[in-house]
């Protein structure tokens, strides 16, 4: 388990670089991801429950892509490619299999959160103007995990 736990912080932190830094991310570290954290957490319960929590994570990540697909469409009048990144919505999708469904969606609540308020702090130092998404979100599960692994916080995978 120590390698799946030291791959998925290595790929968060690619993430997290390479986002910051020139907005483009590597496609192959979001399935890295995605199968690190699922890894950890079929561990954590039944395989039935496994399945059922993935389920029910990728559902409310389609129920945001379609919120922004359409606040983007009708309020912002532009395409959905000029306020969400492709990045963005992987490493969505990879988040999906990190934790059980209340600890997850609780988990991207604050994540999107901290992505903001990060942005907001260090947005004067960018030469860009988008915000890193999947950078920033990259960063706060590997918080998290480290968090977790390394007894600072209590069980985040049954709240």
């Amino acid at each position: 388990m120590v390698i799946i736990k030291i791959i998925l912080i290595v790929a968060l932190i690619m993430v997290f670089i390479q986002d910051r830094k020139d907005r483009e991310v590597y496609w192959f570290l979001f399935p890295i991801i995605a199968f690190a954290s699922g890894v950890l957490l079929y561990n954590r319960m039944q395989p039935e429950l496994f399945f059922i929590t993935s389920i029910i994570n990728m559902l409310f990540i389609i129920i945001l892509f379609t919120v922004v697909f359409l606040y983007s469409k009708f309020k912002l009048r532009t395409s959905i490619t000029n306020t969400f990144g492709l990045g963005d919505g992987l490493l969505f999708m990879a988040l999906a299999f990190t934790f059980s469904s209340v600890s997850f969606m609780i988990l991207f609540v604050f994540g999107l959160i901290f992505s903001l308020l990060i942005h907001v702090i260090f947005k004067k130092k960018s030469k860009y103007k988008t915000v890193p998404l999947a950078g920033y979100l990259s960063l706060f599960f590997m918080i998290i995990y480290l968090s977790y692994w390394l007894d600072i916080t209590p069980n985040i995978y049954t709240i």
